[in-house]
């Protein structure tokens, strides 16, 4: 059941970003509409989700949709948690960092997940308790590393202004102590990105569960540790924090950002 339902979201995924490419670069910058302050949306994402949907219902149909887009229910038992378009401000500026995210979480806990780069047809999929891989080729386990030699991502607060002095405090601190960061503008590629090692830590305030819903399974079945900023078990749906790395940088990462933002959760 679960190679059957995950290819269907592989399909769904595809489906979604072939679309998005037939629309990437027809206008000029900046175009798009306002959902609210720094945070956009556009036709390209209303759509992709109405696709995405509309494949996961015929494969799944007792399950809710939790979408970023057009429905946010959760079910008893299943749950689809999907942003159709992660980075959108990417897209709509030109730039090709973008993906679709896709996960199926039974109750309170991911199952399913896939993760596609539609630009360059990278695929990230992950099954509980299996396994985690990227275009077909299984990821290894994060294995111990020394924190100076780590690259580490976040995103700006640009939805959170509360928490800006605090991400400067951190970000003062990251850059003392590791070898860098970088801010690329999707969270659930910078996930997978730390499950496949190219990123070797990750932190960002206010996620929302659709950012991250598929990511956090890629990081569980690699072995990279991930809490929310109290060093808790993270709940998308509750933390505000969410901070994770693999062993030896995570410790580290973990105790710069609680230091920096206090009490945040």
């Amino acid at each position: 059941m679960n190679t059957s339902l995950l290819q269907a979201m592989v399909v769904a995924a595809k489906a979604a970003g072939s679309f998005q490419m037939s629309e990437f670069r027809c206008r000029g910058p900046g175009w798009g509409d306002t959902k609210a302050a720094h945070d956009f949306v556009s036709f390209v994402d209303v759509e992709s989700e109405q696709h995405i949907k509309t494949i996961l219902h015929k494969t799944l149909p007792e399950a809710a949709f939790y979408g970023e887009e057009t429905e946010k229910e959760r079910g008893t038992e299943y749950t689809w948690i999907v942003d159709p378009l992660d980075g959108t401000t990417n897209y709509l500026s030109g730039l090709d960092h973008f993906s679709v995210s896709i996960a199926l979480w039974q109750q309170d806990h991911p199952v399913l997940a896939v993760v596609y780069k539609p630009s360059t047809e990278e695929l990230f999929t992950a099954i509980a308790n299996t396994g985690a891989w990227r275009n077909g080729i299984p990821l290894t386990k994060a294995q111990f590393m020394d924190p100076i030699g780590a690259l580490i991502a976040t995103g700006t607060p640009y939805r959170s202004p509360d928490t800006v002095p605090a991400f400067y405090r951190a970000l003062d601190q990251v850059l003392q102590t590791f070898r860098d960061v970088r801010r690329c503008g999707s969270a659930a590629l910078d996930l997978c990105y730390v499950a496949a090692g190219f990123f070797q830590g990750f932190w960002e305030v206010d996620l929302q569960p659709y950012d991250v819903a598929a990511g956090l399974l890629l990081l569980q079945e690699t072995g990279n540790l991930f809490t929310n900023f109290q060093g808790r078990p993270y709940d998308p749906f509750i933390h505000r924090g969410l901070v994770t790395g693999r062993p030896g940088v995570y410790e580290l990462l973990a105790q710069q950002i609680k230091i920096a933002y206090g009490t945040l959760t």
